[in-house]
């Protein structure tokens, strides 16, 4: 089991019952809960970096549309009716 360590949480009191009790509906304690929600903030967190930085990789990776980087057309032909 991973190593715990105790912060101080302040916290309203309207949302501290509230929070408890969801932890009483779901047979849990607060400090779980905590945890719970907290993890999935960072693992989220940690999704999000990773899609970034491939998604980010691929744009300065991306290949050739074959215009070889200069552009062959002008607005004013992209925009004729």
């Amino acid at each position: 089991m991973a190593e715990t360590q105790n912060i101080t949480l302040s916290l309203s009191r309207d949302l501290l019952k509230r929070v408890k009790r969801v932890a009483v509906d779901r047979d849990s304690s607060v400090s779980a809960l905590v945890a719970d929600a907290l993890t999935r903030v960072a693992d989220d967190h940690r999704r999000y970096s990773s899609a970034r930085r491939q998604s980010l990789a691929a744009l300065r990776s991306a290949g050739s549309l074959g215009t070889k980087g200069r552009r062959t057309w002008t607005r004013d032909e992209l925009h004729e009716r």
